[in-house]
């Protein structure tokens, strides 16, 4: 069996999280190098994979200024440095494993793309929900044919107001300027899975969303910048007061955790230091006097080949999860991802089925629904020539999927309808 190796770049939560599912896997993977710039995630990186402390780098830059050590180069640093790591990977002839979003603008997205095609590499782009039980189930039922043909697919993407103001509002992907707009930074995912479901391409694209409530104006009276200094006369009604999610940790909640993954500098972070942290960070702002500017609610609407059409919705007022209902010529499908059944109504039979994701015995392994793990999978064999799936798509695809989003864009700030092969044209990128 051949081993695939590999280099990370980025050893963060996404890093980390495929590189210990290839851990899991040592007869067909090995790690061998890792750059990133916190000190303490290289050594933990170093000592599951057993490479030596000279293969651990500070900055990329170094790292890929050696000849190239691997097969593969998995680069999943924040979204404003992935473009130059993944050309520069390229150019060297590695194969990659790029987080998404792709890159920040169109531009960058469609010159990966072409440079991957030019150097004749793979590039996957880890569109996580395609190798998930759930969504695998979901495709198989449509291309069985139990719904017919699909006629229109609507997917709502409810973020949970708590993870709005965690990763939108305080968080890394607080400004649209800075990052990528939210509804690429976020829904990125749910964008690629209606083209993949649908399976036909984009012709148009209309869109709609604004920022209304995390904004000053909606500010409680007396609230102060920082809720963690303490005087806020809300402190113990707000849902969004930043001590008591990430100190206090109510029952059920993650954010404690969350939060000090992205702090933590050593191992037995105390709850003075994560404090200290939320005085100088952003996470301990006031939501309603951040630096934000993301919507917190966005729809898209897409028309596919053939006129079928696809409604988008992402909103931050919500618990969270995702829904997909697909009505068909046939039958009609609805699931939320986190349930372990479908519901699939058989027009001829005039009754509802119920259909489990997982068999007898199965259960999910690994972050996204099983996708960390399941995209591991399916790129080693992939890679290797052994591939019979059906999840996994050519970067120019995930380009071209990127390229609806930022046409959503397009359409939200001028109020139009994007014609999508016009879009193409215009940005010199030839759609599949």
């Amino acid at each position: 069996m051949k081993q695939i190796t590999a280099i990370i770049i980025g050893a963060g939560g996404r890093g980390s999280a495929y590189a210990k599912h290839m851990h899991m896997m040592p007869e067909k993977y090995k790690v061998v190098a890792v750059a990133d710039l916190n000190a303490e995630k290289c050594r933990v990186m170093r000592e599951m994979h057993g490479f030596s402390e000279d293969m651990c780098f500070s900055d990329w830059k170094d790292l890929l200024a050696l000849p190239k050590m691997a097969d593969l180069a998995i680069i999943a640093t924040s979204d404003d440095l992935h473009y130059e790591p993944a050309m520069k990977a390229i150019s060297l002839g590695y194969n990659l494993l790029l987080e998404k979003p792709v890159a920040q603008t169109v531009k960058e997205c469609t010159d990966i793309a072409n440079a991957a095609k030019e150097k004749g590499v793979s590039v996957l782009v880890c569109h996580v929900l395609r190798y998930t039980p759930f969504y695998k189930k979901v495709k198989s039922i449509i291309t069985s044919g139990q719904i017919g043909e699909i006629v229109s697919l609507d997917q709502t993407e409810a973020i949970g107001n708590v993870h709005f103001s965690h990763s939108f509002v305080r968080g890394n992907w607080h400004s649209e300027k800075e990052a990528t707009p939210m509804i690429l930074a976020k829904t990125c995912h749910d964008l690629d899975m209606a083209q993949w479901l649908i399976d036909k391409p984009c012709k148009k694209v209309s869109s709609f969303g604004s920022l209304t409530h995390f904004t000053e104006k909606n500010a409680p009276a007396g609230s102060p910048r920082r809720c963690i200094d303490g005087n806020c006369p809300h402190a113990e009604t707000c849902v969004y007061n930043c001590e008591t999610l990430y100190i206090h940790n109510p029952a059920g909640r993650p954010w404690k955790d969350i939060f000090k993954k992205q702090v933590a500098t050593h191992d037995n972070f105390t709850d003075e230091e994560l404090r200290e942290a939320l005085k100088r960070t952003d996470y301990g702002l006031c939501v309603y006097h951040a630096n934000n500017d993301m919507v917190d609610h966005q729809i898209v609407n897409m028309e596919f080949a053939d006129g079928v059409i696809s409604h988008l919705s992402v909103n931050a007022f919500n618990g969270g999860g995702r829904y997909i209902r697909i009505y068909g010529t046939r039958g009609e499908l609805y699931a939320f991802e986190s349930d372990k059944e479908i519901y699939v109504y058989n027009f001829a039979e005039g009754k509802r089925y119920r259909i489990p994701v997982l068999e007898e015995g199965e259960t999910i392994i690994g972050g996204h629904l099983g996708g960390d793990l399941g995209i591991v999978t399916d790129l080693y064999d992939y890679l290797t020539g052994n591939y019979t799936g059906n999840s996994i798509a050519d970067i120019r695809v995930s380009v071209a999927n990127h390229l609806i989003g930022f046409a959503a864009e397009e359409s939200r700030h001028n109020d139009t309808v994007v014609q999508m092969d016009d879009y193409f044209k215009k940005n010199n990128y030839e759609n599949l």
